[in-house]
């Protein structure tokens, strides 16, 4: 119930982050698939973790005998065959996207929330199925039926943690994720990209779904510049940058003339500079150029 119901749920989130932006929503909502993760992420442990400890805490205290052995192996390798068919598609679906990354990498960066979430599911589900079957072979070897309910307790657990795991992530993408560091770097690379803009002071960005990016920069300009080339290259600016990083769906460029002492190291915008840069050069000759010198 609990492993269906999930999938139930990614799938309704999904489903209503398509809706369109309203005059209460005006980035849309696609924050949606985060928050029914993060209910999935509930389920789990309630339903889950917490149905599996009560169950396990019930037979240690009145054990019983495993009354059809034949049955419960019966259905613990059907259901390790289908949720190791499970785990292979969703393993070979995260490898499109994850890359060269490790597992926990992926799992703690992807933004798209369902394939961690199911990810975690499975291997939590596949693991907990190995308990269950070591729990009733132990039962029903020994004739002891508190081996059944110790395979109980240990599935409660690992469905507690694997529901953590999932909560802190997906927590996380609720509350608001910037773009990963490639995608700043990109940013940075875009706007600096053309010649109507001198140098990024600062950056800021935030994924208001796993497909929409907000970004938010302050660019310097040349204080000689009239108000309409300052537009058109704001323009090109935004261009580049969706080009870039497609998903970078709501851009807000702020231009203003730089001033050295208020320059934040911290800032995205420096360190994705300084990520990039491969000179030998110091930073206050880096992400600046004379008027009209291409890159």
């Amino acid at each position: 119930m609990a492993d269906s119901g999930n999938q139930a749920l990614l799938l309704l989130g999904r489903q209503r982050a398509l809706q369109e932006e309203t005059e209460e929503h005006q980035f849309g909502f696609g924050a949606e698939r985060y928050f029914y993760a993060f209910i999935v992420a509930l389920v789990l442990f309630t339903m889950g973790a917490v149905f599996s400890l009560y169950e396990g805490v019930q037979r240690i205290r009145q054990p019983e005998q495993v009354s059809s052995p034949a049955i419960a192996f019966a259905v613990l390798f059907i259901a390790i065959a289908l949720e190791s068919f499970s785990l292979r598609t969703a393993v070979r679906e995260s490898n499109q996207s994850r890359g060269t990354a490790s597992w926990r990498s992926f799992i703690r960066r992807a933004k798209a929330p369902e394939l961690p979430a199911v990810l975690l599911e499975d291997v939590a589900a596949l693991t907990g199925l190995i308990f269950a079957l070591t729990g009733v072979a132990l039962a029903t070897a020994t004739g002891n039926g508190r081996w059944d309910g110790a395979g109980s307790i240990a599935i409660g657990v690992l469905l507690g943690c694997v529901a953590a795991v999932l909560a802190v992530e997906m927590k996380s993408l609720l509350i608001g994720e910037s773009a990963s560091a490639d995608s700043e770097r990109k940013i940075v690379a875009a706007i600096m990209g053309g010649p109507e803009v001198d140098r990024v002071i600062h950056l800021r960005t935030l994924h208001v779904g796993p497909e929409t990016l907000l970004v938010a920069a302050k660019i310097a300009v040349a204080g000689s510049d009239s108000a309409a080339s300052i537009a058109a290259g704001i323009d090109a600016a935004e261009r580049r940058i969706r080009a870039a990083v497609p998903i970078a769906k709501h851009i807000f460029l702020e231009p203003d003339l730089y001033q050295p002492a208020r320059v934040d190291t911290a800032d995205p915008a420096v360190r994705a500079a300084r990520r990039s840069w491969r000179g030998g050069r110091t930073w206050p000759a880096i992400g600046t150029r004379r008027r009209g010198q291409q890159r």
